[in-house]
This record gives structure tokens, sequence and C-alpha cells, in this order.
């Protein structure tokens, strides 16, 4: 169907002051001068039905956007010619000034194409050759709104058009200069108008187009690279520093039995290696969540990872200053196809709640019914994250948000107590969950079989080596372990609910719980079990948890190894209790992985 106006009524439409008020339309509109009955067409083209290409299948329903047909474009984002850099002294520096400078440095920054991997993370739009044109015909190109995308053609920005490129036709790119951060003040939508004028007469074409949202990988994606810090031998700690003596430590015998379990899933294994002035926050799990954003392309999708900050702003000298360890991802993992984006307030949050806007409190729940993309599992209850953060996470609409209550736990992430492992049901995937009564049953049961004096530890170099006796004796540390398994009870309520999961689908792993000795809430005596790293779907990263030995044998090693091979997953310890277990962390939190998301790239298809 075309819309037939004049020319007079179309200039006033159109006129780049009043956008908004072009009406929507269902394909090309032709202007017509009554006296001649000569007519002008324009014609814009998108990739409206996602399969990459550019055809007259595109025309129905182009000004228009649905989940299930609408043109898609990237926020670009990344640093194809690796032109962004760091410098030394920018790691350090108080303030969120350096910050502002490293976001703002990325592809869509300039107005050029930046080499050839740049023009790919264009989306292409395009113009057809028009019948019929005088060689004085004009034409326009208006996005709105207009700081969200620009058009390039023959690799310039382009607003205008001349007679001779809408005569032959014109191949056009469309850069998106920003991802979706707050849908009340944009929806991520962007409308492209085509005018075309020609001896006063004047038609327009209008298509509508959607930013990629950005998805969160899950952890039964295979890890392509793994990460992990490294020390150096600066002071390592951006001011007072918050751990017991020695902690984080013995990174050799963290680093060797982390790498022999990367190896064997043929994961690449990388380091990052801070400043001497903050190296001991090597906690890379928080900070930040890997991301995904995909257009169609020909054959399938054009990803790109998108790194998203971590949303930490701290208090130097009762200055604002966003977590300095957020800025090494800039230096050491920004570039081609890999961008960064942040969302971070201008003032410091509270220390309880900010400990809630880190990746470890961001996790990921794999396709089920009903939820073709997963779903975003964050924690949140008495403490919450900061406002901007989570909008950003959960708002990109088709991750649709679960949340537990994790104000319980001193550090307060989802990951302290659940984590996705695969499954031989019908979503092919459950949850390991942290289990406080097992971790009791398992001690009197080594207590009955005569091991009371065995000691937790004991293979460890901690100051603090108690034995089943002294836990099992000790009542306010029983008590705090059993308010642990309460608060768990009620995240389960909540993810059985939202999943359709069952109990007795649930791997249980052993997990002592006890009140923390600094911060208000519990945390895992004993290494977090559920808190490792997924390798591959079959393959897990653990912390080696020190149990207790009955007839030599590990009680907790054996439990958990038991429960997870039920389940199809062999696990490989890990050596990390100096490195990450007594500062409050574990594999999961001292690492991240950037996974293999091909498989679920084309997030515009119902696949479940």
């Amino acid at each position: 169907m075309k819309r037939w106006v004049t020319g007079v009524v179309a200039a006033a439409v159109v006129t780049a002051s009043t956008p908004a008020m072009v009406a929507w339309g269902a394909g090309p509109t032709t202007g017509t001068d009554l006296r001649t009955g000569r007519g002008v067409a324009a014609d814009l083209r998108a990739d409206v039905d996602r399969d990459g290409l550019l055809t007259r299948a595109d025309e129905a329903g182009e000004a228009s956007w649905s989940a299930r047909r609408g043109a898609i474009f990237l926020a670009n984002v990344d640093d194809d010619e690796r032109r962004c850099t760091v410098a030394p002294a920018d790691l350090e520096a108080v303030g969120s000034a350096v910050d502002a400078k490293l976001a703002a440095c990325n592809d869509s920054a300039d107005e050029r194409i930046n080499g050839p991997r740049d023009l790919d993370d264009l989306a292409p739009l395009e113009i057809p050759a028009a019948q019929g044109l005088s060689r004085s015909a004009t034409g326009r190109l208006d996005v709105v709104p207009a700081d969200k995308a620009r058009i390039f053609a023959n690799g310039r920005p382009a607003d205008a058009l001349n007679a001779d490129q809408l005569r032959h036709g014109v191949r056009l790119g469309l850069e998106g200069r920003d991802v979706l951060r707050d849908r009340t003040r944009w929806d991520g939508t962007i409308a492209v108008t085509l005018t075309v004028t020609d001896h006063g007469r004047t038609a327009t074409d209008v298509v509508k187009l959607r930013v990629a949202p950005l998805m969160l990988q899950n952890d039964l994606q295979r890890a392509e690279t793994v990460l992990a810090g490294k020390p150096t031998k600066g002071v390592g700690w951006p001011g007072d520093a918050p751990y017991p003596p020695g902690v984080p430590g013995e990174w050799d015998a963290f680093a060797k039995t982390l790498g022999q379990a990367t190896r064997s899933s043929g994961a690449k294994l990388q380091y990052v290696q801070g400043t001497p002035g903050g190296w001991k926050d090597m906690w890379l799990q928080d900070t930040f969540e890997p991301a995904t954003a995909s257009m169609p392309a020909v054959g399938g999708a054009h990803t790109m990872r998108v790194l998203i900050r971590s949303g930490n702003v701290w208090g130097f000298d009762g200055i604002a200053t966003p977590r300095p360890a957020g800025r090494l991802i800039y230096r050491n993992l920004r570039g081609p196809d890999v961008g960064v984006v942040q969302e971070l307030s201008a003032t410091a949050s509270p220390n309880a709640d900010d400990l809630l806007n880190m990746g470890g409190n961001i996790e990921a729940l794999p396709p089920y019914a009903g939820y073709p993309n997963g779903r975003v599992l964050y924690g949140a209850g008495e403490r919450k994250p900061d406002p901007g953060f989570l909008e950003l996470i959960t708002g990109q609409g088709f991750q649709e948000p679960v949340r537990v209550d994790t104000s319980w736990l001193a550090i307060g992430h989802a990951d302290e107590t659940t984590h996705v492992v695969r499954a031989d049901n019908a979503r092919g995937w459950t949850l390991a969950v942290a289990d406080p009564r097992l971790a009791e049953k398992l001690l009197r049961d080594a207590q009955r079989a005569g091991a009371g004096k065995q000691r937790l530890f004991a293979d460890t170099n901690s100051p603090r080596k108690p034995s089943v006796d002294e836990i099992l004796a000790d009542g306010k540390h029983l008590a705090d372990n059993r308010a642990a398994a309460e608060r768990i009870d009620e995240q389960l309520a909540i993810l059985l609910k939202a999943t359709g999961l069952r109990s007795q689908e649930l791997v249980r792993l052993p997990v002592f719980f006890e009140a923390h000795p600094v911060l208000p809430g519990l945390r895992a005596m004993t290494p977090g079990l559920v808190n490792g790293l997924s390798l591959t779907d079959r393959q897990f990263a653990a912390p080696d948890p020190q149990g207790p030995k009955v007839r030599g044998v590990d009680v907790f090693k054996a439990t958990a190894e038991s429960a997870l091979r039920r389940t199809g997953v062999r696990v490989h310890w890990v050596d990390n209790f100096f490195w990450s277990h007594l500062g409050g962390g574990e594999v999961h939190c001292a690492t991240n992985a950037l996974r293999d998301t091909r498989a679920s790239a084309r997030w515009w298809l119902d696949r479940v």
C-alpha cells in the first residue's frame, strides 16, 4: 500500500525540525504533481525479514518493529583498529574523568569507518535505483533519535544524497552509537526516513530498526577464553587492605591447578595483571559481566562481544571514583569485535549495597520453555544494586529477570548459592545448590565414623584448622549454618517456581556457612563448591573444599564428585584457598570467561 501526498504537504511533514510527525506507512510512498500526473518515488530498504539480504520481501511491515519482524542494528562500541589506549596513569587516577574518557573512545565515537572489520558492524540499508528522476533530484536521510545512529554512504557519513545516487541506487550502512540503557528514556528503536524531492514533488519512505540487546551468556556454553588475575610486586590494594594477612596469596598453587583444568577443556587461559596499587583487586568475575550483541547476517548472525563493566563507584578521599580494576578491561580486552560499556553512578553507593553492583551477582539461566533466550538472575533484597547499573543489565527486553534475596550474605552475590549445570531432563539443565544441611550431615557422619579429630583445611597453610568435633560443639556455628539453609530454601522456592524445576532435580553440594567476622551477614566457611567455573557443560573447575577426611577420603570432595557425576559433569579441583577463599570469594569470583555463544546468537528466533 502506498501513501499518495502532494508535494506541498509532504514537504511540511518531513522537515528536519519535525521528523516525529512523519506518518508510518507500509512501504515506499509517492509524491505526485497534480498538474502533470508525474510522480516521484522514495524507496528505502532494511533487513526487515532478518535474512541478511535486502529484497522486496523486506518492504512489508518495514515501518514497525516487533520481536518477530523488523530490522536490527549494532551499537558500534568495539575498537576494530585498536586506536583506543589506556595510559598507565589512567588506571589509578582518582575521580571519574578517566572513566568517561575510556568509555567515550570506540568506533561509534568518530565519523569514519574504522577499517574493513568495522564495515561488518554496520547494519545494511539500501536505496534501489529509481526511475524517472531528473538530474536535479535530491534526497535526505533523517534518523530519529539523531544521537542513536548515523548513516554512511561510500565510506562517509551521509544525510544528503544527489541525483546520481538516487538514480543508480546506493548501498548504505547504519552505525549504532549506543546500547539500550534506560527504557524510560529510549526504547531502543530508531526511525530512518528517506525524503526524495524532484521539481517540487516530494515523497518519503520510513523504516524502523532496533538496537541489538545485550544478551548475557550462560554457563552451559563452552569457555573459549578463561580470564584470571595475576599479582605484581606492588602494594596491591587501592586503600585499606580488607583481607587477612597474606591474602590473596599462594597464587602459584591457584594458577597451576586452574591451568590444568583450563587446558583439559581446550580453553585459552589469559591473565590480567593489575597495577602496584590495585592488583589484589583480582576479582575478574566481579569486574564485568560478559554479553553479546548480534544482528542478522547472511547464513546466521554477526556478533560483537560487549563487556558490561560492573557498577562499582568507591569513595577515595571523599571523591567518587569508579572501581579502578574496571579500567583493566578497556586496556586488556577491548578491541576488534569486543566492546565495553558502563553505567556508573555519579556518587558512591553504600558499601553493603555496592557489593551487589558486581558481576558475581549477575548470572544467567539458560533457555527453557517460554524463555528462548534464558533469563537474567540477580540478587537483591534489603540491599539493592545501583538502579542505573541494574536497568542496563535487566532492561534489554529479551532475558526477563529473576530476583532472589542475597542480602543475608555478607558479600551478597547470586553465585554464592547456585550454579547452572547440565542435566538429562526436559530442559537440559538444572541447578547445583549450596546445601548447609548436607554439610552438617557429612560432619556428623564423619564424627560417628570416628573421625571427629580430623581437621578441616588440614592440607593448607590456614592459621585456622577446626576439627569436626569443634565445629559440631559450637552452637553458634550450627545456628548460623542452619539459618543459611533456611535462606537458601527461600531462594529455591523462587527459582523452582520460575523454572519449573523439581526439588529432586537439584544437585546438592555441601557448603558450611558461618557469620562473617567483619561484615554483617553470612559467608561460606568451607570453600563454596557451587562457586566454581564451568569450562564446558561437562567440565567444572571447583574450589577444593579442603574438607575432613574419613579413611583418607575428603568427604566433601567425594560427595560433590558423586553428585555432579550423576548429571554427567566431571570436576577439576582448583586450589584457591589463599588466593580467593579467605578473601571472601572462590574460583568463579576470581575468574571470568568469554564463551562460545554461536548457538544462541540469533536471539530473534524462537528456539524453545
